[in-house]
């Protein structure tokens, strides 16, 4: 049956504030959960954690004391429900598990999200990005079995292909080449502006987790690692926010959040396989109906608009988190040498790039190249998990004696 989250009932946004016990959720198994719905748990804090900042920025952009009011009660569920989430995540999984499965999030989240994104600019603007999560996945797969010395398709499963992507090395660009064109917020379908949110606000997190991360390792080559990715994904950042189209006003950006949560957590609710986890979902959907349905009223208060206007009549295609093996493995034989110049993409190295990589490099090897070759020097070869073939671009497929 279509959905259409501003005609649903949901929970008053007055009776979301929950107390400790509903608070104190049970983390899932990692040795037993489902690779999907750590991935599924990792992109709904990312959501909630994009959903509280922006409220916080909201609220210092406007001297309005009553709008600030209700956004920092809505700020505050949404705060409650941020801890509910990222609280399923088990203390007792590394630092580095949790980092092989942000990257299977950023891979195959973003994979869908680019099979499926209507508009073509903003399509190859998620398959340039793909291709660098996914060498990430592989530069820190090799990192995890130095260090652990454990194999990260026990974490992936194999639904998602371990190998060389764009190579980090060549992924640092010069600042100005980061920025691309925004969408029309009057042309460009709903889908395309829930994609950009979610985007976005995945790579965010990424950033944030590994710039907080990566000092606490005592190993030099994994706090090297974690800094050269973390400077990646502030390019990543730079990359998805700048699709937005900025003319949007605070209230109307605030009602996209809001529906882009709706549509998520009914996404994820509806593929769940973990039973307590889906309970979550279901919460937090109702949770989120209020929510919009409060951001709603604000848009029409203060803006005299009708929020219908700006939303579709029911929710797009749930979000799926499946294999995308075939996918990556077509952009790996077409996309491996692509880098940006301005707004558009070129497969020369133009000055812009090449003077940003020598200042960066300085001639010497950086970290994500260090890694694979020591994991060479150790185990003979680098790490891999590759269930459907070789490498498809033959430069970087494995060594005939490292497979052996």
């Amino acid at each position: 049956m279509p959905f259409n989250p501003l005609q649903e009932k949901g929970i008053p946004l007055e009776e979301q504030i929950r107390n400790w016990r509903e608070l104190n959720v049970e983390p899932f198994d990692p040795d037993t959960v489902h690779p999907y719905t750590r991935c599924r748990v990792i992109t709904m804090n990312g959501i909630e954690m994009e959903s509280i900042l922006f409220s916080h920025n909201f609220a210092r952009h406007t001297n309005d004391t009553e709008l600030r009011r209700q956004l920092a009660l809505s700020r505050y569920v949404e705060s409650q429900q941020q801890r509910v989430v990222n609280w399923l995540l088990p203390g007792w999984s590394s630092v580095l598990e949790t980092t092989i499965a942000y990257e299977q999030v950023a891979t195959d989240l973003t994979s869908w999200v680019a099979r499926n994104e209507p508009d073509p600019y903003l399509r190859q603007a998620y398959e340039f990005g793909v291709l660098e999560d996914f060498d990430h996945l592989y530069r820190y797969s090799n990192l995890y079995e130095m260090i652990e010395h454990r194999k990260a398709e026990k974490i992936v499963d194999e639904l998602t292909e371990v190998m060389p992507g764009r190579p980090t090395k060549v992924e640092h660009r010069h600042p100005f080449d980061n920025v691309r064109e925004n969408y029309d917020k009057e042309a460009a379908a709903p889908i395309s502006k829930l994609h950009q949110l979610t985007i976005t606000a995945a790579e965010q997190q990424t950033l944030n987790f590994y710039a907080n991360v990566g000092p606490q390792y005592m190993e030099p080559i994994a706090r090297q690692l974690y800094q050269e990715i973390a400077l990646i994904e502030e390019e990543h950042v730079t990359h998805y926010e700048s699709l937005l189209d900025g003319d949007q006003t605070w209230l109307e950006q605030l009602l996209l959040h809001e529906y882009n949560e709706c549509y998520l957590y009914y996404s994820f609710m509806e593929q769940e396989v973990d039973p307590k986890i889906k309970r979550v979902w279901e919460t937090h959907l109702a949770m989120e109906i209020g929510q919009l349905q409060a951001a709603a009223d604000l848009l029409r208060r203060y803006e005299d608009r009708d929020p219908a206007e700006l939303l579709p009549a029911e929710v797009p295609n749930v979000l799926l988190f499946e294999p995308n093996k075939q996918f990556l493995r077509d952009l790996l034989a077409t996309q491996m040498d692509l880098t940006t110049l301005g707004t558009g993409y070129v497969r020369e190295q133009h000055e812009r790039f090449v003077k940003m990589q020598e200042r960066l490099h300085g001639g010497e090897q950086p970290p994500s190249e260090r890694v694979v070759a020591v994991h060479e020097e150790r185990f003979g070869g680098d790490y891999r998990s590759e269930q459907e073939g070789p490498h498809p671009v033959e430069a970087f497929r494995q060594h005939a004696e490292a497979r052996a």
